[in-house]
Formats: structure tokens, sequence, C-alpha cells
């Protein structure tokens, strides 16, 4: 790549969450052209706290300080998956929304992504476990330990998803294509 393209490439900043009532994931990537790089990930411990409005206001803070901390260009959410259970799925949209309030309350743009979506960008296969996500990320991403709770990775797939889809960058300025081919001229020939 000649030095022209590489100054031009925009850096972006993607929080990607893995949202859960016990357990929220996170991931912070950096990303300059098809470039990425991780900033930060980690979990949410969430059990500890006594009740659902608690965990609603934890999540609600530990997202805002991230984003206060990293500034992200972008949030990306693993929508929720259709469960039996309607009151566990209850919970889990509260804890998206919260964490969407989070993102919303700083004007970032936020996307969901399914959670095939999720596995299938980052795999190539819809169907792929959290083992195999994780595996992938370690060789797109290059980092080595895997973490104890996947919720992390599951939390940088949804960035690196995100990112891999062609719509981040207009999703930003709001002006359509016009926009976007300004912003990005190494993409479209």
């Amino acid at each position: 790549m000649n030095k022209s393209n590489t100054t031009s490439a925009k850096e972006r900043i993607i929080l990607g969450l893995d949202p859960g009532t016990s357990i929220m994931g996170y991931g912070v990537i950096q990303t300059t052209g098809q470039k990425m790089k991780i900033l930060q990930f980690g979990v949410i411990h969430l059990s500890k706290y006594a009740t659902h409005e608690l965990k609603l206001q934890k999540i609600f803070e530990r997202v805002s300080s991230i984003i206060e901390e990293y500034n992200p260009d972008f949030v990306a959410l693993e929508a929720p998956f259709f469960g039996k259970n309607v009151q566990s799925m209850l919970k889990l949209g509260r804890a998206q929304g919260v964490a969407m309030a989070a993102a919303l309350a700083r004007e970032i743009p936020i996307t969901e992504y399914a959670p095939r979506k999720v596995k299938q960008s980052v795999t190539g296969n819809g169907n792929a476990s959290k083992e195999q996500v994780a595996s992938m990320l370690k060789v797109i991403l290059s980092f080595e330990e895997t973490p104890k709770l996947l919720d992390a990775t599951d939390a940088l797939a949804v960035a690196v998803c995100h990112h891999f889809q062609a719509g981040a960058a207009p999703a930003k300025s709001g002006k359509g294509w016009q926009a976007f081919l300004r912003e990005n001229p190494g993409r479209v020939k």
C-alpha cells in the first residue's frame, strides 16, 4: 500500500458489547483502514448485585465509563437471541437497552447484530462455537491468551463484525453515499 492510502485511512474506535445480566462482555478496537488493534476487552461482573435494578445501574455506569475513556465512534451490540424464558428475555432486553442508553446519551451511533451474523463475520460459520470465535479472533487481532470468560471475546467479535460490515463508515456522517465517497476514496474505484 502506498503512503497516500495509509495517511488517508481514517482512524475509528468501535465498542462491541455482548449484553448479559450476570456477565456483560465488552471489547474496544481501533481501526485504521483494514487494520485492527485491540484497545481493551473484558467483562462486567453483575451477579454480585442483589437486584436487577442495581445490575442495570452498574451496566449504565460501566458502559458510560468505557465510552468516556475510549470515546468510540460506533457502538455495536449483539442482539439477544430468542429464548423460551420470557423473564430472561425481558431482563436481557433491559440490559441491552441500558447499554444503548449510555451510548445514546453521547450521541454515538448504535448497530445491532444477530449472534449468527457475528459468528459468520468472524469465522465464516454462523454456527461456530464461542471457542471457535475466540480462536479466530486470536488470529485476526494477534493476541495470545484467551480470557477465562468468553463473553469478552464475544464482545470483541461484535466490534470486529461491525468493522467488517461496509456500513460502518457512512453511519457516523449520516450524509449518505456522497460523504462516504469523500471520506473513503480508496474503497471505491
